[in-house]
């Protein structure tokens, strides 16, 4: 995915750090922290991202998404950063990582890295999540605030495909985009979901 993905797995690499471990979880969050959220259309944009017109089950996109009921809405994201887990009429349902402060999105990544289909993070590389075993199994309680069901008609861009590779690194990336309320608000009930 792009320049800033590569520049930020270049300073892992040469940090030492070893991709997908307790360590790199940290540096990552270290290094992010005090990013300034990254420009969404410049990111999509970037070369070589590949956006896709559909999605496959078990990975993870970014989009533009524009709610059909967003006048009632609390709050949303407007720029997911979603994992598909299942087809829904008109759409399809997702986890979306934004939904969760940092400390938390870092412990669910962990969570789910252990339901892969395979470990060589690559192309093939899938997530096995479904609802129903998100549902049934207390140490995937994070899912809750971030499971949403969006409506295919109301993306509103093509999906940036997140290589296995890059997922870390686009989990902490501050590319949330929050409407009608701020990140604190959404995390304080995100964790009162939890």
């Amino acid at each position: 995915m792009a320049n800033l993905f590569q520049n930020l797995q270049k300073q892992a690499f040469q940090a030492g750090i070893t991709p997908r471990s307790k360590e790199s979880v940290a540096w990552f969050q270290n290094k992010i922290r005090d990013m300034k959220s990254p420009n969404r259309r410049k990111l999509m944009n970037e070369d070589p991202i590949e956006l896709r017109n559909r999605q496959a089950l078990g990975s993870m996109y970014m989009y533009f998404y524009d709610p059909k009921h967003k006048e009632t809405l609390p709050y949303y994201d407007s720029f997911p950063l979603t994992i598909i887990v299942g087809k829904a009429k008109g759409g399809f349902t997702g986890l979306n990582l934004h939904y969760l402060p940092m400390t938390l999105r870092a412990k669910f990544l962990d969570e789910l890295m252990g339901i892969t289909n395979n470990k060589k993070y690559n192309d093939t590389t899938r997530f096995q999540a479904s609802y129903e075993l998100l549902n049934k199994a207390a140490r995937f309680k994070y899912f809750k605030p971030c499971f949403k069901m969006y409506l295919g008609k109301h993306v509103r861009s093509r999906f940036a495909y997140v290589p296995p590779s890059e997922w870390e690194i686009a989990t902490f990336l501050p590319t949330q985009d929050f409407q009608k309320a701020s990140a604190r608000t959404v995390y304080a009930e995100s964790r009162k979901m939890i």
